[in-house]
Order: structure tokens, then C-alpha cells, then sequence
């Protein structure tokens, strides 16, 4: 009898093992896949040339993806913090969830950084908004003494106490080139081929008015703007211009910022098209070159046309 327990005991230690790897399986194909249950084909690159930033340099995601990335990129520059603390969330996105904005993990973990409940990050729902998530990662990175010094997984780690952090480690490459187009310092670095680009229905720019003061705060937009007292299909967003002589980057590096959240939003928010710097973005053709038409002198703007 001893016996026939004891063997029976190690049966169900085999079953739960067994079970254990498959839950941790099923956990893992299901963050490979977007919320609807198929797999989300890659449709935004980001490319680095040769001579830019070392070795060519290609990451694909997918646009929802690509939505997550520049909602990180932009909450991040909004609190002021610079592209070193953008690449250290990002690359900690990238681990923890693939840029998914997932409701499910280890234990009670949801959300782009699987932040959990129960240990302070705020309630599901709100760290299941991807604004609230990466403004809640900023806080705890603005507060690790000397963070952009200190290598990428030592910084991400004091925030995350994940238990294994030099997983980080490998997605810096892909997390210094996403924000080095999402933060504007590379121009027309993302292109990306909304799968809506022939759909029927047209976009709303109210909404995307909305959405950009809730990624980039209230200044982003002019008054009348904010408030969506335009009923153009184009939302222009005033960049100020670089004063000849200063050396300042600022205003370009802006500019582009928003124009990459743009391009980015495209499927998700029905935008077709996108005009800054003398360069047009157009959904299913990518960025062109073309003169900037009408420009007045000392002023520059970002203009985003939605589908009509």
C-alpha cells in the first residue's frame, strides 16, 4: 500500500509539471498573438542604413505594435525624460510582453510592462491603458539614481524587479532603433502599410486630436484644436522652427516625433496621410520627398490627414 501511494504521488507530480509547461506554452503563443486570436502579420518598419547607428538595422512589428511603441516614445519625451530612458522602456516592453498590451501573466501581471496589481501599480484597468503604464514605468525610472548611466537591464531591473533581469539585455539593439525614429532623431525612419488603407469609412479627426493630447498632454495642440472645434479632416499640429545659426535639433526632432506617432496610429486611427519637413507619408506608398508648399516663413507644422 506505502508503495502504490507513493507511486501515485509521483504520477501527479508528473501531471503537474506536465501541466505547468504547457500553461507557461499556451501563455507564451498567446502573447505571439493580437487580441482577435490571429496572427498579426509585421506591417511598420523601422530601418537603420549602413553608416546610421552602426550596421544595418531592421525591426518589424505589427501596427498594433507600432501603436504601443510611439504610445511609450511620446509619454516618455512629454515628462521631459530623454532617449535613453524611451530605449530602457521600450526594451523592457519588448520583454515583458512583445509590445502587447496584454490582460493576462505571471501571477496578477496585465498591461505592456506586466505590472502588477497587487504590488502598487494602480488597478487593472487603469494599468491596462498604455499611457498610464508607461507614465507609471517613467516614474520609477525617473527615480533610480544615475539610471542613464547605468547599463539597460541594471536600470530596467530597479524598476521591474523581474526575476530575470538580464533578459533585457537582448532587446536594447531593437529598443535603441525604435526610439531613435520615435523620439525624431532619425527622420522618415517608420513607414508603416495599414492594413485599412483601401477600407471603407472615414477616420475622424476629433479622435485624433484626442488622442494626441493624451499621449503628448494638452500643449500639443492649440486650444481650438484640443478642444475638436475643427471639422477639417486635417489636423495640423504646430511645430516651432529651428532659428538659423542656434544648432538647436529640438524643433526637427519634434516634428518628426509626431509625425512617426502619426504613421503609426494610421490603421488605428484611419489617417492617410502625412506631411512634414518637405516629406508626404501616404498610406500603402510610404515617404516621398516633395517641396513644402504655402510654408510661411518661422513657422512649420506636422499636418495629418484622416481617410474620407
Amino acid at each position: 500500500m506505502p508503495r502504490t501511494a507513493s507511486s501515485r504521488r509521483r504520477r501527479l507530480l508528473r501531471y503537474g509539471a506536465a501541466f505547468a509547461v504547457l500553461a507557461a506554452l499556451g501563455g507564451y503563443l498567446a502573447v505571439q498573438y493580437d487580441s482577435s486570436g490571429t496572427k498579426n502579420p509585421p506591417r511598420c518598419v523601422v530601418e537603420a542604413a549602413d553608416g546610421d547607428e552602426g550596421a544595418a538595422h531592421r525591426y518589424e512589428m505589427s501596427l498594433a505594435q507600432a501603436v504601443n511603441a510611439a504610445t511609450i516614445s511620446a509619454v516618455g519625451t512629454t515628462r521631459g525624460m530623454p532617449e535613453r530612458a524611451v530605449t530602457i522602456a521600450l526594451a523592457t516592453a519588448l520583454q515583458e510582453s512583445t509590445l502587447r498590451n496584454i490582460d493576462h501573466g505571471d501571477r496578477d501581471s496585465v498591461g505592456l510592462f506586466q505590472q502588477r496589481p497587487s504590488q502598487g501599480w494602480g488597478t487593472v484597468e487603469q494599468i491596462m491603458d498604455p499611457v498610464y503604464s508607461a507614465g507609471k514605468f517613467y516614474e520609477g525610472l525617473a527615480e533610480v539614481p544615475g539610471y542613464s548611466r547605468l547599463p539597460l537591464t541594471v536600470a530596467a531591473q530597479r524598476v521591474q524587479r523581474s526575476g530575470f533581469p538580464q533578459a533585457y539585455a537582448k532587446h536594447e539593439p531593437d529598443a535603441a532603433l525604435l526610439a531613435a525614429a520615435l523620439t525624431g532623431r532619425r527622420a522618415a525612419a517608420l513607414n508603416c502599410t495599414p492594413a485599412t488603407a483601401t477600407a471603407e469609412g472615414p477616420g475622424d479627426a476629433a479622435r485624433v486630436r484626442a488622442e494626441l493630447v493624451r499621449a503628448f498632454g494638452k500643449g500639443v495642440l492649440p486650444a481650438a484644436q484640443a478642444a475638436g472645434a475643427s471639422a477639417s479632416a486635417t489636423v495640423s499640429v504646430p511645430v516651432p522652427v529651428r532659428t538659423a545659426g542656434t544648432g538647436d535639433t529640438a524643433a526637427p526632432r519634434r516634428g518628426w516625433e509626431l509625425a512617426h506617432w502619426a504613421v503609426a496610429q494610421s490603421e488605428a486611427l484611419r489617417i492617410e496621410r502625412v506631411g512634414y519637413a518637405g516629406r508626404i507619408w501616404e498610406a500603402g506608398k510610404g515617404w516621398r520627398t516633395e517641396g513644402e508648399k504655402g510654408a510661411e516663413p518661422g513657422t512649420a507644422a506636422v499636418s495629418i490627414r484622416v481617410a474620407q
